[in-house]
């Protein structure tokens, strides 16, 4: 297990000193970075935000240091103690077992079946192939941002169909994915909407969905993990 001992070869004093007991490396604009926040928000845990800048420099994810904790060079890495965790679902899985309260997931085995299912639409099937470093690849072999555009735009929406078939008239489908609280589904789905939008794709074909989003923003944990409302987001105008 990678520790926060050897991260102490490559980050100042200082820097440690700044770290909560839970620190989340993360980007803005980075979706996977955005479930966990909505997650550590929704249990009402306090943590340390280091930003972790996926562009600047040819990107900061790359850096020797950040490679200690990360060596797939990616975000997010959650930091908790002497223990560092990557990739998104596994961190949210294991922010949901040692904080039970509120569940991320349904207490019976078909219903978290169906959750993880609905996360992993998103999480294993659209966002990889949407991905800032599978963009990258695809400008620098054909140069032309138009093609950057509708591969992103089709996938997104081919995922985003799969996904309202599945809680469109679903029994076990409420206010939100599942139920009538907010779960691991609705934190994986909100940032891929953001995405959505991002690259100009229509929301209105997908009303279930719309109707899921506008239930998460009405709730502050949603809300404070927009990226826009992150420390390192740009500065508008």
């Amino acid at each position: 297990m990678q520790t926060v001992g050897r991260v102490i070869l490559f980050f100042s004093s200082q820097a440690l000193a700044l770290m909560s007991a839970l620190t989340l490396y993360g980007y803005w604009r980075s979706s996977a970075a955005y479930r966990v926040r909505i997650a550590l928000n929704l249990k009402g845990l306090e943590y340390g935000n280091r930003p972790i800048h996926l562009v600047n420099d040819g990107g900061e994810q790359h850096r020797a240091d950040y490679r200690v904790l990360n060596p797939q060079e990616l975000v997010p890495t959650l930091v908790d103690g002497d223990h560092v965790l990557t990739q998104s679902l596994a961190i949210v899985e294991y922010i949901d077992e040692t904080h039970p309260e509120p569940p991320l997931l349904p207490a019976d085995p078909l219903g978290r079946a169906r959750v993880r299912a609905l996360a992993q639409v998103i999480a294993s099937d659209v966002h990889p192939i949407g991905n800032l470093r599978v963009l990258q690849y695809l400008e620098g072999q054909y140069g032309d941002q138009a093609r950057k555009g509708e591969w992103s735009k089709h996938w997104i929406a081919k995922g985003l169909e799969a996904f309202e078939a599945m809680v469109a008239n679903h029994p076990d489908t409420g206010r939100f994915c599942h139920g009538d609280t907010p779960g691991l589904a609705d934190l994986a789905l909100i940032p891929q909407l953001y995405n959505a939008v991002r690259w100009n794709l229509p929301l209105d074909v997908y009303p279930t969905l719309q109707r899921i989003q506008a239930a998460c923003q009405e709730l502050d944990a949603f809300r404070l993990a927009e990226p826009e409302a992150q420390g390192d987001a740009p500065v508008a105008g």
